[in-house]
């Protein structure tokens, strides 16, 4: 019998929005996995000098909320718990080790997918997981995968086009967030006070 099949969908989420739950639950659903780990990160090296974010405790605790009682989903705060810059390749080695015998798949979306190889030690992270590329219906593969040695898993989901930068906007100037986040991370946003102008 084989280890737990434990799916890593890392992020930002700043804020978190059903579209990243959806591919959560579709991605467990359809390659049968125990689990899918929301894995924040602390500091994301794609937005350092791009935009302020907000802090990691903050988006941990939105994520919390959001996954609530899903089964199979859950918060995930190693790259929290290491600190400085996160890095996937370093989550996967961590997780590995966490779990023997465990097969790891990092979940990533269609345009993700195709810059794979412009990320920090890239070649551990395709030797540690197998990949699973969320699509939308009909976008077909992302080009390069298949010479690079990936092992590609393909999932479609439907097409929610959500921003993170939509719902920040939302929240400073008070428009509904309903149904564009979990219920519980709306709430746990407004307690916050996060993304209020001044913040």
């Amino acid at each position: 019998m084989g280890g737990p099949r434990i799916g890593v969908l890392g992020g930002t989420f700043d804020p978190v929005h059903i579209g990243h739950l959806v591919a959560a639950v579709n991605a467990r659903a359809a390659l049968a996995l125990d689990r899918v780990i929301l894995m924040v990160a602390n500091i994301p090296w794609q937005k350092t000098g791009m935009r302020t974010v907000s802090s990691a405790e903050d988006r941990y605790s939105l994520v919390a909320a959001a996954v609530g009682d899903v089964a199979g989903l859950e918060a995930g705060r190693l790259e929290i718990d290491r600190g400085g810059v996160s890095y996937t390749a370093d989550t996967l080695v961590s997780l590995a080790d966490l779990h023997p015998g465990a097969s790891l798949f990092l979940i990533v979306g269609w345009d993700v997918a195709a810059e794979l190889t412009t990320w920090e030690r890239w070649e551990e992270i395709q030797q540690h997981a197998t990949l699973v590329v969320v699509n939308r219906p009909g976008a077909g593969r992302p080009a390069g995968l298949d010479d690079n040695g990936w092992r590609v898993e393909e999932v479609t989901v439907p097409n929610l086009e959500i921003s993170s930068t939509d719902l920040r906007e939302r929240a400073a100037t008070g428009r509904p967030l309903d149904y564009l986040m979990p219920v519980a991370a709306v709430h746990c946003l407004r307690v916050m006070d996060l993304y209020a102008t001044g913040r």
